[in-house]
């Protein structure tokens, strides 16, 4: 596992050096940035996503809170609720698993090259029974991100989970190139890979498409679909998220 995520970072890193106007990211891409909100400035997204595999489908509804809490530190919160709706029959709604998180960027473009920032977040355990993880976990990456001219970005970076249940812990790495295509559009195209873990989840790699519309400074609509290319019938043949983000 150790191996393959490390063969996964060092295709990241030559992304952003290879390839190429500061871009918001994260959202609506299943990888994250580097970039903290801003200080003192709230991001809020309501959101929703699914994935669907030969079991059925499976995602989440709910709020994910972004507060600039100091110069280069954010601190998140999310709550979701989760749902099924299995291929046997049956749909079923429940507590997913709450997330908290702080993101601090401790290295930048203007003095490094590049901005680099840790990301841990916490999954509290969802005590449904019937969606998200009755364990919690940690997920301890770090996040970079570069930006060319007007136009194009790069970010991606990796690490691992850490659940409670050891052998249901994993790594994943993934890496994202974002367009400026009009002003108030940007449309970006991910290369996303989780390795298996030791409870029979097989290792999962998966392209996608997601884009941002601007409709106002404080009012913005997100999307992204993505396909499966490894193990699709298990973990994802498809996958999909839409949001709007309330910025203040």
């Amino acid at each position: 596992m150790a191996k393959r995520l490390v063969r996964w970072l060092i295709a990241v890193g030559g992304i952003l050096f290879l390839t190429a106007t500061p871009s918001l990211a994260g959202p609506p891409f299943v990888s994250d940035d580097p970039e903290p909100t801003e200080t003192g400035h709230f991001e809020i997204y309501s959101f929703v996503n699914g994935t669907n595999t030969r079991a059925g489908t499976s995602g989440e509804t709910g709020v994910d809170f972004n507060y600039g809490a100091a110069r280069d530190l954010q601190l998140t919160a999310t709550m979701p609720a989760g749902y099924t709706d299995a291929a046997s029959g049956g749909t079923r709604f429940g507590p997913s698993n709450v997330e908290l998180a702080a993101k601090y960027r401790f290295l930048h473009q203007d003095g490094f090259g590049f901005d680099v920032a840790v990301f841990p977040r916490l999954f509290l355990p969802s005590g449904s029974g019937v969606t998200g993880d009755d364990h919690a976990s940690l997920l301890l990456p770090i996040w970079v991100q570069k930006d060319f001219g007007k136009q194009w970005s790069a970010f991606g970076g990796g690490g691992c989970t850490l659940n409670e249940v050891r052998t249901a812990s994993f790594c994943q790495a993934g890496v994202v190139v974002n367009y400026q295509i009009l002003p108030k559009l940007q449309i970006g195209g991910e290369l996303f890979h989780a390795t298996a873990d030791s409870q029979g989840t097989p290792a999962a790699t998966s392209v996608g498409v997601g884009w941002r519309y601007d409709v106002s400074d404080n009012y913005h609509l997100l999307g992204y679909v993505r396909r499966g290319l490894e193990n699709a019938s298990e973990t994802g043949r498809y996958s999909w998220y839409a949001s709007i983000l309330f910025t203040f």
